[in-house]
């Protein structure tokens, strides 16, 4: 009997603290980690969430880039971050899910070691060439990819990310040969693509080079073709089955009080469905397509993402150390 009531106190106890911390909660400004270099193409949109959830937080949201090792640096630092609700990552496919699945070793779980708050939205990838390129269309540049077997080379912004694991699947079902180069982000990429170092880039960011008439689009990597480039073929329409869209979330250390990661997911949310806010979140100069996820949606999603790759991954035996 006495160690069931000690048993209630100290729940009673948990449940106190644990609402006091929430209420007290924020305090200070929180830090969201960018796991990829300025320029990435989610950036943009994450500064735009950080600003409105720092207002609805009545505290700053600040931006920290923290490249390296395909976004997994970044997301490492987190996990491994003391838990009380001030270090957050922007979580991505390449981070999170699937590319923990190409490691032999990876120093955290993509599941036990986060608790995942909320999806944002997903981007589709771009196959961009230089305008003076000689492929005029997706057709085209396949032709040259078959008629120079392993010469074509093409970057993303790095192993795991979904430009490369939809390049990847194109090779696989159309039994290509080209060279990957992987990128801490896009910015350097497409300074050499428009350089002429690199014959092809995968990217999410295209939309102003477009604009100003350095690149081609020959294809999206989306299910379908998008508003935006009507004219632009989806690769799945070349190669039925290729298709993959990169994904952007919020994401905390694992032992966060479950009362701060409510919180967090509740305002996050609230920002998120806006009426105003997916306005401007589907603006074209973002290229991102908002999709709005709570904390047990996202995980599906993620753990559905795992399960879509693993074969893509093995087949192609793709390890990044």
């Amino acid at each position: 009997m006495r160690c069931l009531k000690t048993w209630w106190v100290g729940c009673l106890w948990a449940w106190v603290v644990c609402g006091v911390w929430a209420q007290s909660y924020p305090s200070q400004p929180i830090k969201l980690i960018q796991p990829f270099a300025p320029g990435a193409a989610s950036e943009v949109a994450l500064r735009i969430v950080a600003e409105r959830l720092g207002m609805a937080l009545k505290t700053a949201v600040l931006i920290e880039n923290r490249p390296g090792a395909g976004s997994t640096l970044g997301a490492d630092s987190v996990a491994k971050a003391t838990p009380d609700g001030y270090t957050l990552v922007a979580s991505y496919n390449s981070s999170i899910a699937p590319g923990p699945l190409m490691y032999s070793k990876i120093p955290y779980d993509p599941i036990k070691d986060f608790q995942h708050i909320a999806l944002i939205g997903v981007y589709p990838q771009y196959l961009i060439v230089r305008t003076d390129h000689p492929a005029k269309s997706i057709q085209d540049f396949i032709q040259i990819v078959r008629n120079k077997p392993g010469t074509v080379n093409y970057a993303s912004a790095g192993v795991g990310t979904s430009g490369f694991l939809v390049a990847e699947l194109l090779k696989q079902t159309l039994s290509l040969q080209m060279t990957h180069i992987p990128y801490k982000g896009p910015a350097q990429a497409i300074t050499d693509l428009l350089g002429g170092r690199l014959d092809m880039v995968l990217t999410a960011s295209a939309t102003e080079l477009v604009k100003a008439g350095k690149v081609r689009v020959l294809a999206v990597t989306s299910e379908k073709r998008i508003p935006m480039y009507p004219d632009i073929p989806a690769l799945e329409e070349i190669a039925p089955g290729v298709q993959a869209v990169s994904w952007v979330g919020i994401s905390a250390p694992a032992q966060t009080p479950k009362a701060i990661t409510m919180r967090l997911e509740k305002e996050i949310l609230a920002v998120l469905n806006a009426p105003d806010m997916q306005a401007r979140l589907s603006e074209p100069a973002l290229g991102l397509f908002p999709l709005t996820l709570g904390s047990d949606k996202f995980l599906d999603f993620i753990q559905k993402e795992m399960r879509t790759w693993a074969p893509v991954i093995k087949a192609g035996n793709i390890r990044v150390d």
